[in-house]
């Protein structure tokens, strides 16, 4: 699946990744990776692979501003808006990270921004798109219905969409988060990101397999809301109906720019159960003692879980994606939370 010779026409350059890093840069936060040992014996009773330095290492975004790595992408598509776009104002469609993400970055530019979110969105993550100012519209059973409803807004109001991943601005934007990755650790062997529609894992693999080609990156997706798979197995887009815990990973579709970017730098995606992410949940919150939301925790249980190709003494970092989990919820998943083989008995 993954090469890098002969760039496709929807592959997001690496001079754009480092061009857009310097618009993203002093506006966002450069998250920490933190080090876990007891991961890393997680991972040596799943796979039996010992790490480098004994040590699992995690992106932290769940600390990056609004709560997850969404504002890195957000941001450069603000960034490109004409003068015409940033007075009309933008819209766009999301489940809560991106909204939250484009609330923030457009209050930050002073450009309105709609958020229109499924009628049963997380009511912490409505709230803080209202808190980042944005107007937000509730509408639909499910995500087809919201995007329907937008775009009877957008074209209604004249209003410029921002793509919550299936744009290059945006694409470029996460792929700083690749770059970070790569100077703070050089010698990384394995990268595991969460997929949704795909325009984190699409930016920071451009970034990692041009930078360093020898770098391996793994995709995860619930079983249940796995639009990257599918488009990858049937060669073209696919609308499905996500259903999982992990609402952030629960892209209708993937897109064209996701599609071809995950086909041509990916190593492989595996799927998920919802009972195995909370696990994710549960491990990072009582040995790590950090919150994330299920999405923010779906790479860290593929690891602990034994489900990426890992070998004796690599380095292996997962990107935890967000934080943004309603607390009180927190107690209820943690109890839906599957075991690990390196659970004690």
């Amino acid at each position: 699946m993954c090469h890098t010779a002969g760039v496709p026409d929807h592959v997001v350059p690496l001079a754009r990744i480092l061009a857009t890093r310097e618009t993203v840069a002093p506006r966002i936060h450069r998250t920490p990776i933190l080090g876990s040992t007891t991961a890393a014996r997680y991972v040596e009773a799943a796979c039996g692979a010992r790490l480098a330095d004994g040590r699992l290492l995690v992106k932290a975004e769940q600390l990056q501003k609004t709560g997850s790595f969404k504002p890195r992408g957000m941001t450069a598509r603000v960034a490109a808006l004409s003068a015409e776009q940033r007075r009309a104002g933008i819209i766009t469609l999301s489940a809560g990270n991106a909204g939250q993400a484009y609330a923030w970055a457009g209050h930050d530019a002073g450009v309105p921004t709609t958020v229109v979110m499924p009628a049963g969105a997380v009511k912490t993550k409505v709230e803080a798109c209202l808190g980042y100012g944005a107007e937000v519209i509730l509408y639909g059973a499910h995500v087809g219905e919201t995007f329907a409803r937008m775009e009877a807004i957008r074209a209604e109001r004249g209003l410029t969409f921002a793509h919550p991943f299936d744009d290059p601005d945006v694409i470029a934007g996460h792929g700083s988060l690749g770059l970070e990755i790569l100077e703070d650790l050089p010698n990384v062997d394995v990268v595991v990101v969460g997929i949704g529609g795909g325009g984190l894992i699409s930016g920071v693999a451009a970034a990692l397999k041009e930078r360093r080609p020898s770098s391996r990156v793994y995709g995860v997706e619930p079983t249940e809301s796995n639009a990257m798979s599918l488009a990858l197995e049937r060669g073209e887009v696919v609308t499905i109906q996500p259903h999982s815990v992990a609402d952030g990973l629960g892209a209708p579709f993937a897109g064209a720019w996701t599609l071809e970017m995950c086909r041509h730098y990916l190593d492989g995606i595996v799927l998920l159960d919802d009972p195995t992410i909370l696990a994710g949940v549960r491990f990072a919150a009582q040995r790590m003692k950090q919150v994330l939301e299920p999405a923010g925790a779906a790479a860290l249980a593929a690891v602990l879980a034994g489900r990426i190709p890992i070998h004796d003494g690599e380095t292996v970092c997962v990107v935890a994606s967000g934080g943004n989990v309603a607390l009180d919820r927190l107690a209820e998943l943690l109890e839906m939370a599957g075991r690990l083989p390196g659970d004690p008995p």
